[in-house]
Order: structure tokens, then C-alpha cells, then sequence
């Protein structure tokens, strides 16, 4: 495991230096496998890694993050540092940050990352760093612990975050609702939206927030 979190590592933190060395490794087991089959056809694998050196600028991450919230061990980190750069990503301008991870045995590892080698789970589009002094979940392989994963859900951040995106379809049905009240469709979908984010958010959201809701809930007239 140590052996395949430190080649994601290389893949995920090295993009770059990552293609040649991609390359390289294609054409030699091409050869080999060309020479000790006696079949040129395998010379067809150096196209697949070339293609793939490309694809894993944008996908080292993903898999990276994937192998290690299925087979790491838990731990926390805080962001310690972060400067902004003159680098863009998708017309944003790159982070780099400093971090201090703790193991699940107590130890301290100094690490560093950027807004490119972020590793999150879940896997989203948007990429959602930790506020700086925070603390937050990781999962890493042990003998490797500066390559970890930022667990977002599991963390005060990720759960402001989900609690906030979860608050959109109620407050879209309490707007439908106040425009027309007696609209049987919008009590419905309101008296739903309200329901769902109770159960869901009912031990990780702000109590009052909860109360407020359910006293949405209980003022709601009947839909039918």
C-alpha cells in the first residue's frame, strides 16, 4: 500500500514531471513486452500511456483520493500557511498551502500542497479547501502520511458546506410558498423540503435552525 500511495503521490503532487517519466515507462514495457513476445503489436501500449500522461494531470487527484478514503487510516490536519500564486486554474488563481497533519498515533508531519494536488472526497467539480486554523478529517496510508486526503464531509467545513447546500431547496420552496400560499403544489413541496432537511441535518445543524424549521413545518396548512 505504502508502494501505490507513493506513486499516486509522485502522480498527483508532479503532474508535469509526471508525463515524461509516464512516457518512459510505456516505451520500456513496450520493448519488453515487444521483445519477449516477438510481437510488435505491443509497441501500441507507449500510445496508451501517452495518451494517459495527458488525461493524469486532471485525474491524479481523483484516483488519489479515491485509493486512500478506501484503504487509509484516519487522522486530522490544520492549514498552517497558505500565499496565493501567479498561477490559474480554470481563471483562478492557485493556492499553495502548508499543513500540519497528525497521525493516528499522535505524530506531527509537516506537509504542503496545492489548489491542483488537493486531494477531497467525495469527488466534486468545485474544489473546497479547509479554512486556515481549522481543523479537519484526513485518511493517509501509514509510512506515508504526507499524502493524505482531505475527507470533506467529515469535517466543521465540508458540513457548513453540505448543511448550506441542503438549505437551498427550502429556502426555494419558502419563497414559492410565500408568493402563493394556498398553492397545494408549493405546501407540498415545502412541507417535503423541510421534512428532508430536519431528518437529515437534525444532529449536525445549528438547533436553532432545526426548531425554526419545524416550526415552519407545524405552521404549514394541510396541502390536500
Amino acid at each position: 500500500m505504502v508502494i501505490l500511495s507513493a506513486i499516486l503521490y509522485f502522480l498527483t503532487y508532479h503532474p508535469f514531471w509526471s508525463w515524461p517519466v509516464l512516457v518512459l515507462v510505456g516505451w520500456l514495457l513496450a520493448r519488453v513486452l515487444a521483445k519477449w513476445r516477438k510481437n510488435n503489436g505491443w509497441y501500441a501500449l507507449l500510445l496508451v500511456f501517452f495518451i494517459y500522461a495527458h488525461v493524469n494531470v486532471f485525474t491524479a487527484h481523483i484516483f488519489n483520493a479515491l485509493f486512500l478514503e478506501a484503504f487509509g487510516v484516519d487522522g486530522t490536519a490544520v492549514i498552517t500557511h497558505m500565499e496565493e500564486t501567479s498561477s490559474t486554474l480554470n481563471d483562478q488563481n492557485v493556492w499553495d498551502y502548508d499543513a500540519v497533519m497528525k497521525t493516528a498515533d499522535g505524530r506531527d508531519v509537516v506537509a504542503q500542497f496545492d489548489t491542483m494536488s488537493a486531494s477531497i472526497y467525495p469527488i466534486t467539480n468545485a474544489i473546497l479547501i479547509p479554512p486556515q486554523g481549522e481543523t479537519f478529517a484526513v485518511r493517509y496510508i501509514p509510512g506515508l502520511p504526507r499524502n493524505f486526503v482531505i475527507m470533506r464531509d467529515h469535517s466543521p467545513y465540508g458540513v457548513r458546506y453540505v448543511i448550506g447546500e441542503d438549505r437551498g431547496p427550502v429556502e426555494k420552496a419558502a419563497a414559492q410558498f410565500a408568493a402563493s400560499p394556498g398553492n397545494r403544489a408549493f405546501i407540498a413541496e415545502y412541507r417535503e423540503a423541510l421534512t428532508t432537511f430536519i431528518a437529515k441535518h437534525h444532529d449536525d445543524a445549528d438547533p436553532a435552525l432545526i426548531e425554526s424549521y419545524k416550526d415552519q413545518l407545524d405552521a404549514l396548512p394541510p396541502s390536500n
